[in-house]
């Protein structure tokens, strides 16, 4: 069975805002301190999704833009938001050309999504848009490969889409461990990294993984279809517990522009 690589989080929009857990409350009492966001300020999300790290700032009180080429996922952070009670404004664009005005932004996030850019455009894009004394914040929130649900799902995926090779690099940190990350230009300010546990019930975790690149952003609908009727069963085998313990990886760092 092989099936085109190309991945549309947009066919994922109903899963992904229903089920995928997004960076938690440990992750923001971290991230809105001096060494980070401070405690104010104008930020342009790159990447945002279903608006996960965008509106985890705007209850914080800044004020933030997200922006993301997939509109159906717009829509869907638009209703969580309403949800929230917090407002965002939310523009269609790729973040490595973005349209919007020269230095209009002090930060700039990236919340899981750096892997899936063009990464010297997004960073020339940057430096464009942030004001002086700006920073650029990459963050990651990704399961621990090594944890049963996932493996049980990684050995499915395999049978189901065999040709993707996505999400599978060192420590998920896509595709270089956080250590790596250096750009010409840019100054390393601060990181932290740490482990929390992210409770899922069978149901969650199964819609957690249908908005999944390697399966619901890349499997046509029927195929998704079958490999979630024979996931349940392999939950319900393998993974009895409920709920099911999912340990994530939660790592940030920033960045500003070199004097």
């Amino acid at each position: 069975m092989t099936h085109a690589q190309t991945v549309d989080f947009g066919k994922t929009a109903k899963d992904y805002a229903a089920y995928r857990a997004g960076f938690p409350d440990s992750f923001f009492e971290k991230l809105v301190t001096p060494a980070f966001t401070g405690q104010s300020g104008s930020v342009l999300d790159l990447g945002t999704g279903t608006g996960t790290l965008a509106r985890g700032l705007a209850l914080r009180e800044f004020d933030v833009t997200g922006l993301d080429p997939a509109p159906d996922l717009l829509e869907a952070a638009q209703l969580l938001d309403q949800k929230a009670g917090t407002h965002i404004k939310y523009i269609t664009a790729k973040a490595e050309d973005t349209g919007l005005p020269d230095e209009s932004f002090d930060i700039i996030t990236a919340g899981q999504c750096w892997h899936w850019f063009s990464q010297d455009d997004v960073l020339k894009e940057a430096r464009r848009l942030l004001k002086e004394n700006g920073k650029l914040i990459i963050a990651y929130f990704d399961w621990d490969h090594d944890c049963p649900p996932v493996m049980e799902m990684r050995k499915l995926r395999s049978k189901y889409n065999p040709d993707y090779t996505g999400q599978d690099w060192p420590l998920g940190f896509y595709p270089q461990k956080p250590e790596d990350l250096t750009f010409p230009g840019w100054v390393p300010e601060a990181s932290f990294l740490y482990t929390e546990n992210v409770p899922y019930t069978h149901e969650g975790w199964r819609g957690r993984i249908r908005a999944y690149a390697g399966i619901g952003g890349s499997l046509p609908p029927e195929t998704v279809a079958l490999f979630d009727t024979e996931f349940a069963a392999v939950l319900k085998k393998n993974c009895p517990e409920e709920p099911l313990q999912v340990p994530h990886k939660i790592w940030a760092g920033v960045w500003s522009l070199a004097q």
